[in-house]
């Protein structure tokens, strides 16, 4: 079972990018959250949320197309290969998201974007997030406009979720580490 540390080795050894490595921390911590949820084993579904874009910063036109191979060399099981693989399914993967591990990194990856804009905007920044303030963030198309809502909105029917329920999770699960994840606002 892939481990945080083993995580952050493989993907701290690959990403160098600021933003990169932000993105990777709001999947890591969001996706403890969803273990939380769902009764599964917190730090393994943080490793998988952290290792998720393994191969975005290197490979970005050919995204999910060099982590499968290399990361079952590295000795990461194929369940978690097949859970990073499946967050780019309909998009550049054929891989669909089966357990709620997988359902959930499809789902929360797009929707920790939309959650890091709204609490970058705050004086506050995501201490004081309300799933409210995010939804109409969300409804705003323009509001930043490349994460796709589409695809949150897929992922939430795949969990049987609505958009606020799993925005609260999330919000909920990225709150406690504000400083990592540079969103204690302007005001502290």
């Amino acid at each position: 079972m892939l481990t945080l540390e083993r995580a952050r080795e493989l993907n701290d050894s690959k990403v160098k990018e600021y933003h990169l490595i932000i993105h990777a921390k709001n999947v890591m911590y969001a996706m403890g959250a969803m273990a939380d949820y769902f009764g599964e084993d917190r730090e393994h579904w943080m490793a998988v949320g952290y290792l998720h874009d393994y191969d975005y910063e290197e490979f970005p036109d050919e995204h999910l197309q060099h982590t499968e191979k290399e990361l079952l060399a590295q000795g990461v099981e194929e369940e978690d290969v097949r859970a990073i693989m499946s967050h780019g399914w309909g998009i550049c993967t054929d891989v669909e998201p089966l357990t709620n591990m997988e359902k959930s990194l499809f789902a929360v990856d797009e929707l920790t974007g939309i959650v890091q804009a709204c609490a970058r905007m705050r004086p506050q920044g995501i201490t004081d997030l309300e799933v409210k303030s995010f939804m109409k963030k969300f409804k705003d198309k323009k509001f930043a406009a490349k994460c796709d809502r589409d695809l949150i909105i897929k992922g939430c029917e795949m969990l049987g979720m609505d958009v606020p329920q799993l925005a609260e999770i999330v919000i909920n699960g990225m709150k406690p580490y504000a400083a990592d994840i540079d969103l204690l606002g302007t005001g502290h």
